[in-house]
């Protein structure tokens, strides 16, 4: 692979929970490590799949949503503060990168292409998560969910600050993602985007309104030397 073949595109853009990496196991675990002492069931792994992409507060309120009432909101915002002081030291225990994920790294990584990661995921666990797994070094920016004061995905400023950051145009970038929020702020802010199909989604990828969807790391190359 190299930077002609795929056209104009010098700068990509990944997610990364349901993208790069399977988090869903330690976001469970973490979720159930809150639920239980309060007396409520464990959530699955299955449903928590369906939690994941809006940050950490919407995470904790549909684990909340799920086995009940949701608590008051003072309570409620000490359970979530709580919920990341637990969970950010524990993000790595039992997430894992997907299949073909390191590789298509270290192929765009040795083109010159900048990469650089937009998650809604706190920074503070991305960071931890994306050290014990190996992937940091890949990484020219990283934009967590609380990064920019009340900017997340949706939100296109959300990923045109990456490419601030990167110094490099809409018009020369892509992102590559799991879920309609990934297609939103990609739209909204220019971008092309790739789903991978083995992610997080309410809707089914294919319906998303994607430039392209693939089933694995290994149809990166193609689909966005397509773009043009």
């Amino acid at each position: 692979m190299n930077e002609q073949k795929l056209g104009a595109i010098s700068a990509l853009i990944f997610d990364l929970d349901g993208t790069l990496i399977d988090s869903a196991p330690d976001l469970q675990a973490a979720g159930n490590r809150m639920l239980v002492p309060l007396g409520r069931r464990e959530v699955s792994v299955e449903e928590v799949q369906m939690m994941i992409g809006d940050g950490v507060p919407k995470l904790v309120e549909r684990c909340f949503e799920a086995t009940g009432d949701i608590p008051p909101e003072d309570e409620f915002q000490k359970h979530v503060a709580a919920f990341i002081k637990d969970y950010e030291p524990r993000s790595a225990e039992l997430t894992v990168a997907f299949d073909g994920a390191v590789d298509i790294l270290e192929k765009l990584k040795a083109t010159g292409i900048k990469l650089s990661i937009c998650t809604n995921k706190p920074y503070g666990a991305t960071m931890e998560i994306l050290s014990k797994l190996g992937l940091a070094h890949y990484f020219d920016v990283v934009i967590g969910g609380d990064t920019l004061p009340g900017i997340k995905k949706p939100d296109p400023r959300h990923l045109l600050a990456a490419l601030d950051k990167m110094g490099v145009e809409p018009a020369r970038a892509a992102m590559v993602g799991d879920n309609g929020n990934d297609v939103q702020a990609s739209h909204a802010a220019g971008l092309p985007v790739v789903l991978l199909s083995h992610g997080y989604t309410k809707i089914p990828v294919a319906e998303l309104g994607a430039e392209a969807v693939i089933d694995r790391f290994a149809d990166l190359e193609a689909a966005l030397a397509n773009l043009a």
